[in-house]
């Protein structure tokens, strides 16, 4: 069968694609250390201006990037044949670490606003951010429940595959978001003075913005290796029952 030249042109291979992802990845956070760092005075525990500084690092961190990585686990060729049981592991340990990170960073913005008198969840960013991570909090329950626990039987995995997949999507473009609409926030509340204010586009604003077009090209770029059919894990080869390895199964009958 005959293939577009530029479809053929843009066949990236999996692995290559996650070498990219992974630099993306890495960039995005190094672009937001580098913002904080830079221009937001760095980082400390004491209830700062520095404190906030941790909550944009530890969500890109999180709800981005590592959150991006649990989402590609099954894009694995590696994880095409055998058990699905470590690879589940895998997935659910680094959507938990996501998740900690997420908690670690509300937790650092809550403290700089109570520290300060400033009021919490006001702002469309903030209602968003928390809607994310509490959503995200309910996916990885309801995953560990229905893909992990070994009494959960076969028809409710099946079941409850498609609404997994739907919401892990979901989450990510949230997270995308909320990230976005921080910087943004962030921007408008700090570039306030006459010599350093947002509309006269000063460094720290394009800085700031090229992250923000970064963490949406990372996640468009998740989110079109997830909708990929010919990157999909074919469950036919391994099917979900299959939760303990070959060697630990008794003999076929």
């Amino acid at each position: 069968r005959s293939h577009h030249p530029v479809a053929e042109m843009l066949d990236l291979p999996f692995l290559p694609f996650c070498v990219l992802l992974g630099g993306l990845g890495f960039v995005c956070v190094a672009f937001v250390s580098a913002w904080c760092q830079h221009w937001r005075g760095g980082f400390a525990l004491d209830g700062s201006a520095q404190t906030f500084n941790w909550h944009p690092v530890l969500m890109v961190t999180g709800m981005v990037v590592l959150y991006g990585a649990a989402a590609l686990v099954y894009r694995l060729p590696s994880t095409w044949s055998g058990p699905k049981l470590p690879w589940k592991v895998l997935h659910g340990a680094l959507a938990l670490a996501a998740f900690g990170l997420a908690v670690l960073g509300l937790a650092a913005v809550f403290r700089f606003h109570n520290d300060h008198g400033t009021p919490n969840m006001y702002s469309l960013h903030s209602w968003l951010g928390l809607a994310t991570v509490l959503l995200f909090s309910c996916q990885w329950l309801a995953g560990f429940s229905a893909f992990l626990l070994p009494w959960a039987p076969a028809w409710l995995r099946a079941l409850y595959k498609p609404v997994h997949v739907f919401f892990g999507s979901t989450i990510l473009m949230l997270s995308v978001a909320s990230c976005v609409s921080g910087i943004n926030e962030k921007l408008f509340f700090s570039l306030k003075n006459g010599t350093t204010e947002y509309k006269r586009l000063p460094a720290e604003a394009v800085f700031a913005n090229t992250l923000g077009l970064l963490i949406l090209l990372f996640g468009v770029l998740v989110l079109g290796a997830l909708a990929r059919p010919s990157w999909k894990r074919p469950d036919a080869d391994s099917p979900d029952s299959c939760q303990v390895p070959a060697p630990l199964r008794g003999p076929a009958r």
